[in-house]
């Protein structure tokens, strides 16, 4: 292994994320960034918000972890769990490796809806938008078997079915129109063909106990487990590592694709690393999201706050909402900004590192430890939801204070 490779290999985790997103921070709070202003005397005003929203959506503070699960809840009732369940009795890695076809899917779906597109649930005749309205659509989808090449067996996703699947189909399953338009079609739909294409060309990782499937990671994870336990941050690595072929036109170093990591001036290192910043957001989603499935097939899932938080537009907004973070051109609001440039790579940075320091003020006033209150239950019980509620005070549509630029690939 070249020294290149060693480096870009050291960007695929956790840790690498959480350092240099507190790099950024430390610059922030010496007034050395280039496009933001940090100030920390307004962190109580996130708290108080996000400490109201937890109390709110759960008064006994039992939060469940920040998950794609959550979003598959529609009155109270998992319509997962429901499909599962209506499907009959399963062995628990059959039933695993089932939840893993579905959340590795539905969160390579979950990038970034736009403010316009709306999906209409036809159980109920709701319409839902952004994240809730994309995981509908794609429990939907996967509940139709349209993933999978047995009628028989349609809660799978083939790695067959992937590699062929086209715009148009997502097209028809989330109600695209013109009227009703869907940011980065194509761009979600080439990320799930990547996907199938990935897991028929390595069997040895995702056709250990079945035929090719996303979902076969399970197995894998299985064998990486020691008496039954896994840490999360080895489940973020795994992926980062397994799916960073998937990724379109992103950086490589050493030959190893870097998936969601991105250049910034401000963070200069010594080796051929400089300038770089990792960030992983779908696939910390992802490594979230399949806690609860391995934790019910058997495995204990260790270190859960060794991941970060998410670098996304509703924890990000939550800050810029509540002037924890400031714009130095108030005029970059009023302006899109394509996903790499130093102004979003920047705001990304700063929400992973501001969200551990809310993590910690949020214990501090509920007066619970890191053992009780990790934080994917502050991700799931306040930020994420304090965002979206201070966005929709502030913008008739719920929009981020800051537009981005999505390819339907990032967000």
């Amino acid at each position: 292994m070249n020294c290149d490779t060693a480096a870009a290999i050291s960007l695929l985790n956790a840790g690498a994320v959480r350092t240099r997103a507190r790099h950024l921070l430390k610059l922030g709070l010496e007034d050395k960034l280039p496009n933001f202003r940090v100030d920390l005397s307004r962190l109580g005003d996130t708290v108080d918000l996000v400490v109201t929203t937890m109390r709110k959506n759960y008064p006994t503070l039992d939060m469940p972890f920040h998950a794609r699960w959550r979003h598959f809840v529609v009155g109270g009732v998992s319509r997962y769990d429901r499909l599962a369940t209506a499907a009959g009795s399963a062995e628990p890695p059959v039933r695993a490796r089932s939840a893993f076809d579905l959340a590795i899917v539905s969160v390579l779906l979950d990038a970034g809806a736009g403010p316009q597109w709306r999906y209409r649930d036809a159980a109920t005749g709701k319409s839902f938008g952004r994240s809730e309205g994309l995981a509908l659509a794609s429990l939907d989808m996967f509940a139709r078997g349209a993933f999978s090449s047995d009628i028989k067996d349609p809660m799978r996703a083939d790695a067959a079915v992937l590699a062929k699947l086209d715009a148009e189909a997502l097209q028809r399953a989330f109600q695209v129109t013109n009227a009703n338009p869907l940011v980065g079609l194509e761009g979600r739909a080439e990320l799930l063909r990547a996907v199938g294409r990935l897991s028929a060309a390595r069997p040895d990782i995702f056709a250990r106990n079945d035929r090719p499937r996303p979902g076969g990671l399970f197995d894998h994870l299985v064998a990486k487990a020691n008496d039954d336990s896994i840490a999360a941050p080895l489940i973020l690595s795994e992926l980062l590592q397994q799916f960073g072929p998937i990724w379109p036109s992103r950086l490589t170093l050493g030959g190893v694709p870097l998936g969601d990591c991105w250049r910034h001036s401000a963070m200069v290192t010594s080796d051929s690393t400089t300038n770089l910043v990792p960030l992983h957001k779908l696939s910390q989603w992802l490594a979230y999201s399949l806690i609860e499935p391995l934790q019910q097939a058997g495995l204990t899932v260790t270190d859960i706050d060794g991941l970060t938080g998410l670098a996304e537009y509703r924890n990000g907004g939550l800050f810029v909402d509540t002037d924890v973070l400031a714009l130095r051109d108030a005029k970059q609001a009023g302006r899109k900004h394509d996903v790499g440039s130093e102004l979003v790579v920047e705001w990304r940075a700063l929400t992973v590192a501001l969200l551990d320091l809310l993590a910690g003020a949020v214990r501090d006033r509920l007066k619970l430890d890191a053992a009780a209150l990790p934080l994917a239950k502050v991700l799931e019980g306040g930020s994420w939801a304090a965002g979206r509620a201070v966005a929709f005070s502030r913008r008739a549509d719920g929009a981020p204070p800051i537009k981005v630029i999505s390819d339907g690939t990032v967000f």
